[in-house]
């Protein structure tokens, strides 16, 4: 763990394996309160500023905890490569906060136009989407995704941990042309020296859609099988959230919206996760319909629970 600033209070660190996404509806009661958390996990993005409220309210959170840097934007799957001021933005965030991790997805965003005219892009111009957009996991994917996480490391001079994607469409690409997911990301981090962020609510969103469509009878044991393929070494961090059943007239999917407690089978795959893993810092993410703090910390006593239980007597994160 990265060295902690003068004053801060012993107790909430080194003890404790489990941090929680800090929202903004949680920032003052989380500094008046200081619940006894290893990590803090915040989005990236949202402290690129030089200065203002959202700066110092990191700079406050980080005089009492460690902080987790977590992407949305580096779209480090896309062909356009990454954004170069992106980048440097986020090596100045790291500089400021000195941060125990830094993580982004296995997705991509960033494209070229090809169009032109009044109503539309210049052709040759970048595109965001300002999503996280799946990849295909293709030897010819895996090249660029691995080109640009080496590039961003290089900059940041910091190895990164990349989170496994929830995904609502399939590329449509030959079987023997493609790897599976976890053959995909083991072969990411041997090229690069990346780490790994599992997602197990991810992989489990995956496997309900895949069993709403008829190619899985069992979601759960899916996901043990799919954690059984990644070494214990390259992961450096577990998410847990929750998810919802979304059913209409075209039919139903399972969407990772992070917005209610974690279920009951994540919780069993996040058992499967420990023993497999080991002692891996744990973060609960709740990032919509965000009731209150308490409910949070719950949850996180809940994976802190289930993280002594797996692991016995937890350790420094």
């Amino acid at each position: 763990m990265a060295t902690l600033p003068v004053g801060v209070p012993v107790h909430l660190h080194g003890h404790l394996p489990v941090g929680i996404g800090w929202r903004q509806p949680h920032y003052a009661e989380l500094i008046q309160t200081l619940p006894a958390l290893d990590f803090l996990e915040v989005h990236s993005e949202n402290f690129f500023g030089d200065g203002g409220a959202a700066l110092a309210v990191l700079q406050q959170g980080r005089a009492h905890y460690a902080i987790s840097l977590h992407g949305v934007g580096l779209s480090l799957g896309s062909a356009r490569g990454v954004d170069n001021d992106h980048v440097a933005r986020l090596g100045a965030l790291i500089a400021r906060t000195d941060p125990v991790r830094v993580s982004d997805h296995a997705s991509f965003a960033r494209v070229t136009s090809t169009t032109s005219g009044m109503a539309a892009t210049p052709a040759g111009s970048t595109i965001h989407a300002s999503d996280l957009l799946p990849l295909p996991f293709t030897e010819e994917a895996l090249c660029v995704l691995c080109s640009n996480v080496a590039h961003v490391q290089e900059r940041l001079q910091r190895p990164l941990s990349i989170e496994n994607l929830s995904a609502y469409l399939r590329w449509k690409t030959p079987p023997e042309l493609t790897l599976d997911e976890p053959q995909f990301l083991m072969e990411l981090t041997r090229r690069t020296g990346c780490t790994l962020l599992v997602d197990v609510n991810n992989i489990y969103v995956n496997a309900r859609n895949a069993s709403l469509r008829g190619a899985l009878t069992d979601p759960v044991a899916s996901c043990i099988a799919w954690l059984d393929q990644i070494s214990p070494q390259v992961v450096a961090e577990i998410h847990l959230a929750g998810h919802s059943l979304f059913n209409d007239e075209h039919g139903s999917i399972v969407i990772d919206d992070h917005g209610s407690r974690v279920c009951d089978d994540v919780w069993k795959i996040y058992r499967h996760a420990l023993q497999r893993f080991g002692p891996v810092p744990t973060l609960v993410e709740w990032d919509t319909h965000i009731g209150t703090l308490q409910t949070l910390l719950d949850e996180a006593q809940r994976a802190r629970t289930e993280w002594s239980a797996s692991c016995g007597e937890p350790h420094h994160a």
